[in-house]
């Protein structure tokens, strides 16, 4: 029985996790711009580019620069991050790591 319950709590809280992460968008009226800038010489033919990204952080979204780095294993390209536009303003989808 314990373990029915346990597993019942630990399903509703995943649950909650799960539409509250989803749910998470901070919208603003005017986005910043992404900063354009020249990216150095890759270090190695197996490193990626992973493009600037931007973070919410203290009430309004900070830039991240981008930077080399190697992919994750089965990971090959990295799919950038945009700005999405809804009628309450505008949020910023992040990039992530395709196979």
């Amino acid at each position: 029985m314990k373990k029915v319950l346990l597993l019942s709590l630990f399903s509703v809280g995943m649950i909650l996790f799960a539409h509250t992460a989803e749910a998470q968008r901070f919208y603003v009226s005017v986005h910043p711009e992404i900063p354009v800038y020249v990216h150095p010489v890759a270090p190695s033919p197996r490193h990626v580019w992973v493009e600037s990204e931007f973070v919410y952080t203290g009430g309004a979204y900070v830039h991240h620069p981008g930077y080399w780095t190697l992919p994750p294993r089965h990971y090959h390209a990295w799919v950038p991050g945009y700005w999405a536009r809804e009628p309450r303003g505008s949020y910023w989808i992040s990039g992530h790591w395709r196979r």
